[in-house]
């Protein structure tokens, strides 16, 4: 059975390809607060890449399957991923799966990006995920995957909560009238990242929608499936004429049942049993 190693698995994504994974394949993964649900979990380590060396961990997994779903501090990622670089250069049979994002292109605003265009980075947060990349792009070809994300969304995303919060407190939420982005769902991207690890796919692969909507046409129609209140929308306009930080699939399109659409992301963000909560 494969090993895999999940480096982030408390967090939002990490924990929902942790939950995807588990019951398929022999799972690892790591944590970096003090948690008491994982404290006595034997497949659960206490990792914090700003402090700690990983090599111990890589050591009692032995994974075929490594995963990077990290947060935080961006030189210490990147010193980190130095070591992930070496450890699966060395080690025949594993493999790195990088969660990078759409960010490597928000230098780039006139189109969608593909999976074989040449990223441009403006914000530190994209100009670090691409620093990454450089340094997979030096391994052989399929002892790598980049996985670039578009905003992630779910019912117990971040993003949705936010808006949640928002909604009730009658806060501001920002919205970008002018951006145009792609989506998708934790849940989908689990779904995808088993089937690449299941066909030991590498290269560069877009885990988007097929479509695009613009940022703040998306939360006013999340707000009105989720309340019949509103929040505070705050327009933030960057440019006065539309621009793109949406990536979408074209060269490494996974199998339809694997594809997902802005209006699947929208419906799956507000699932019934959600709805209650903020419908008055």
């Amino acid at each position: 059975m494969n090993r895999i190693l999940i480096l982030g698995a408390s967090g939002f994504i990490g924990n929902t390809l942790y939950k995807e994974l588990v019951p398929y394949f022999d799972v690892y993964g790591t944590y970096c607060h003090e948690n008491e649900l994982y404290e006595d979990n034997k497949v659960f380590f206490r990792f914090d890449h700003e402090k700690d060396d990983l090599l111990e961990v890589l050591e009692k997994t032995r994974p075929n399957f490594i995963i990077s779903s990290l947060r935080g501090n961006f030189s210490s990622q990147y010193d980190l991923h130095k070591q992930l670089s070496n450890f699966v250069l060395t080690n025949e049979h594993c493999t790195l799966l990088f969660l990078s994002s759409a960010n490597v292109f928000d230098g780039k605003f006139q189109f969608p990006s593909y999976e074989n265009d040449l990223p441009l980075a403006e914000s530190e947060y994209g100009k670090f995920k691409l620093s990454v990349e450089k340094l997979l792009r030096q391994l052989p070809p399929e002892k790598y995957a980049i996985l670039r994300l578009p905003v992630v969304l779910g019912v117990n995303s971040p993003r949705v909560f936010q808006l949640k919060q928002a909604i009730i407190h009658q806060a501001k939420f920002e919205a970008y009238p002018n951006l145009i982005i792609s989506i998708t769902t934790a849940n989908k991207i689990a779904q995808q990242l088993h089937y690449i690890i299941n066909k030991k796919l590498s290269g560069i692969f877009h885990l988007a929608s097929q479509d695009m909507i613009h940022h703040e046409d998306l939360f006013r129609e999340l707000t009105e499936k989720l309340s019949d209140k509103m929040p505070i929308f705050k327009s933030v306009f960057n440019r006065n004429e539309d621009s793109y930080l949406a990536i979408l699939p074209k060269k490494n399109k996974l199998p339809k049942e694997y594809r997902i659409s802005v209006a699947e992301v929208i419906e799956e963000s507000t699932l019934n049993e959600e709805i209650s909560t903020l419908k008055y």
